[in-house]
């Protein structure tokens, strides 16, 4: 499938996305979050491809914003409906059950960082710039913001990014644990698919599990969260991943691993 705001790059086991609007920065509108969508969508079900980056086109945005010119006709029921397909649409991205790793190169405001905090993972060029400046525009998050950030970096660091709509630098980011890395705009891309490639050399049944481990176990407590651990990991022990992991380290060897 060709995409008109995404390029697609597959190798050995990994997906590069990357979103593709250079004129306009890179803005997330309908068009490109139905191609998100679609994308995600078509790596769930692609056994070939075990992990994936997220990145945007250029040296100076990796996503910066919601297309603004969408945004200014929108009325209640349609603005409704705008943030509930960007939920699902993220979403799927939070609960693909493979690694996915964003490579932040520049601004990431507004959608771009909800973008980037539905990812696993957020790498940061020394270059980039994150925030949420919808307050600015008489508006508010839409697409999951005001619920992963402060999930992320704790209620009153999420606040204070909130509601002054100000913008966070690389090395702030770093220290409030936006992001896992900062490193060097042209070493971004190749550090984001090292990890990812890191990360898939592990069973991916234990992957996937572990995603849903901690995705499902955050919003329930403790002892609920920690009974679905033990469920999935009763799951994984019966497994011929495990089997063969088990095996290969006793026999000390790398294990060959079947995603069954």
């Amino acid at each position: 499938m060709g995409y008109e705001n995404l390029q697609v790059e597959r190798k050995d086991g990994v997906a590069v996305v990357t979103v593709s609007r250079p004129k306009k920065l890179n803005a997330l509108n309908t068009k490109t979050i139905d191609e998100i969508d679609a994308i995600f969508t078509a790596l769930a079900s692609d056994d070939e491809v075990r992990g994936v980056v997220v990145t945007g086109a250029g040296e100076k945005a990796f996503v910066a914003g919601a297309d603004i010119e969408e945004l200014a006709g929108l009325d209640a029921e349609s603005g409704r409906a705008l943030s509930e397909r960007g939920h699902r649409v993220f979403d799927r991205i939070e609960w693909l059950g493979k690694p996915v790793v964003a490579a932040i190169n520049g601004f990431a405001l507004g959608g771009g960082c909800e973008l980037a905090l539905a990812c696993h993972v957020r790498l940061a060029s020394e270059n980039a710039s994150l925030g949420t400046p919808e307050v600015k525009l008489g508006l508010m998050c839409g697409y999951g913001g005001t619920q992963r950030l402060p999930r992320l970096v704790g209620r009153g660091a999420a606040l204070e990014i909130l509601l002054t709509g100000g913008r966070v630098g690389a090395e702030e980011a770093l220290r409030l644990g936006l992001v896992n890395r900062v490193v060097p705009l042209e070493q971004l891309l190749p550090e984001a698919e090292a990890l990812v490639r890191e990360m898939i050399a592990n069973g991916p049944l234990a992957l996937r599990a572990t995603l849903e481990a901690v995705h499902g176990g955050l919003d329930r407590p403790l002892a609920e969260a920690q009974e679905g651990e033990a469920q999935l990991f009763g799951e994984l022990c019966a497994s011929s991943d495990a089997g063969e992991g088990t095996s290969a380290f006793l026999e000390k060897r790398a294990p060959r691993f079947r995603g069954r």
